[in-house]
């Protein structure tokens, strides 16, 4: 039962993952796409540990740590290259 549930969540987690990426091509602004970007690396964080759980790995949450401290980064940075006031839309 565990197994099933877990297919599940991957499954659905990967059709997040496919919208947020059309999220990410056609976002009307700048701030659409960091946000969409944002959410990319929080749902492919939340997929890798699940794949995790499944194969009983610990390799894969650390993976998932390294994700999440370069997403953060990531996001951090682009927010402040947003409120620079260099790019436009």
């Amino acid at each position: 039962m565990l197994k099933i549930v877990l297919y599940l969540s991957m499954l659905m987690f990967g059709i997040s993952l496919l919208l947020n990426f059309a999220r990410l091509l056609r976002g009307p602004g700048a701030v659409d796409r960091i946000l969409a970007l944002d959410t990319l690396y929080i749902n492919s964080l939340a997929l890798l540990v699940i794949f995790g759980v499944l194969l009983s790995s610990r390799l894969f949450f650390e993976a998932a740590l390294l994700i999440a401290l370069f997403g953060f980064f990531s996001t951090v940075v682009l927010c402040k290259y947003l409120l620079r006031g260099d790019i436009i839309e």
